[in-house]
């Protein structure tokens, strides 16, 4: 069993390496995505005694690394590209987030006999991760203080059920499909120079470097010494701004100064909105690199998590909370497609939507290449990284909801 520390970083930044190259150049791996390839080879790893199931190094990638990962990636948010994405996209994303949202508390009631205690900060943070993927899953979770023991099961759990979700979004556009209007023409149409789909051109299937070209993983970005210099330093003065401003909230709260539910506000909610904020100001909005780097600093954490998804730790905290994660994909599930159905969406949008809630962009864009939708690689896109900043808020909203409610307490 690997338990140096050196020794340990350098296999986590191996299977980061590995997972995106299987991606890359192994169809079959194509379709899962690096993200999902990278919780496998994690969970491999783990399960195979081949690393430890604790270690600092995990602590590092999954606090200080992650929190860098949320601060770059945001960066790279702009909002205003919703208006890109469409009206079709943004609706099925909305029905996604309302469906993780009603699944995480009808869930609560369910199981809050077993929960007890925890079963708001569970409640908040399934919201998280089913409405931007693993990266709030963290966020959320430490956030509302959820216990290690816990954590490790949730974890397991939900990377097994993001998992068979991906899956069934791969398939139940095709099962599905005679009940649905037709995908429209633009989903099938090659990408115009934004990548968006081009008007006036016959549908026709990209080629391998057209599809690379636009995949957040392979996207090239030119970067000079400076670029990485500042964005190092605005990852980490972010950092330190937000835990500064929860701290001393919390301090002024204590004293009776504010609302104690303002001091309560955790930092990683904080650090979500300055990272917004300075990813709209100018010298900093887009700033080259940044995906490219939270998006490395994202995957170290998937190789975490997978690590941490042992199915000894699923046994330890119960079944009970592997059916919660189910749950709450299931009714996501049956919103999306419910509801998708009553209002005439197809079902090419209602998956992308749905995977770019449940597992990220990068889910998205695998569900949308694998199906041969090139039209909606940059909608699912960039309702995918939307999702990294309102899966936060509306996480810690269903929390408080939840406790708020007493369910459990």
């Amino acid at each position: 069993m690997i338990r140096d520390p050196l020794a340990l970083t350098a296999l986590i930044a191996l299977t980061t390496w590995a997972a995106f190259a299987l991606e890359r150049r192994v169809p079959a791996a194509g379709t899962l995505g690096a993200s999902l390839l990278a919780l496998i080879l994690g969970a491999l790893l783990s399960n195979t005694g081949v690393v430890p199931a604790t270690s600092p190094v995990y602590d590092l990638i999954a606090g200080p690394g992650t929190m860098l990962a949320i601060a770059w990636l945001l960066l790279a948010v702009n909002v205003g590209d919703l208006k890109t994405a469409g009206p079709r996209m943004l609706g099925a994303f909305g029905l996604a987030l309302a469906g993780t949202a009603l699944g995480a508390f009808v869930g609560a009631l369910v199981f809050a006999d077993f929960l007890g205690e925890n079963t708001w900060r569970l409640a908040g943070t399934l919201t998280g991760t089913y409405s931007g993927g693993s990266l709030n899953f963290v966020a959320v979770g430490t956030g509302v203080g959820l216990p290690a023991q816990l954590f490790a099961g949730a974890t397991a759990a939900d990377a097994l059920t993001t998992g068979l979700w991906l899956g069934a979004c791969l398939l139940l556009p095709i099962w599905l499909a005679r009940f649905y209007p037709a995908v429209p023409d633009a989903a099938t149409r090659p990408l115009g120079p934004r990548g968006d789909a081009a008007e006036g051109e016959e549908p026709r299937e990209s080629t391998r470097d057209e599809r690379l070209a636009r995949h957040p993983f392979f996207r090239t970005a030119a970067l000079s010494t400076l670029d990485l210099a500042i964005l190092a330093a605005v990852g980490l003065v972010l950092l330190a701004a937000a835990q500064a401003t929860a701290t001393a909230l919390a301090g002024s709260a204590e004293g009776g100064a504010i609302p104690g539910w303002v001091g309560s506000i955790p930092a990683v909610l904080w650090l979500t909105t300055f990272a917004l904020i300075a990813g709209h100001t100018p010298g900093l909005a887009r700033r080259a690199g940044a995906l490219q780097l939270g998006n490395l600093a994202l995957h170290f954490f998937f190789v975490v998590i997978g690590i941490w998804s042992r199915v000894s730790e699923i046994v330890a905290v119960g079944v009970e909370v592997f059916l919660y994660t189910l749950l709450v994909v299931g009714v996501h599930g049956v919103v999306v497609y419910g509801v998708g159905r009553l209002v005439r969406m197809d079902p090419g949008s209602l998956a992308v939507a749905s995977q770019a809630a449940v597992g990220g962009p990068s889910s998205a864009l695998a569900v949308a290449v694998s199906r041969r939708w090139p039209g909606f690689v940059l909608p699912g896109i960039i309702v995918g990284l939307v999702g990294y900043a309102v899966g936060n808020y509306l996480g810690f909203g269903v929390a408080y909801l939840v406790r708020g409610l007493e369910i459990g307490l």
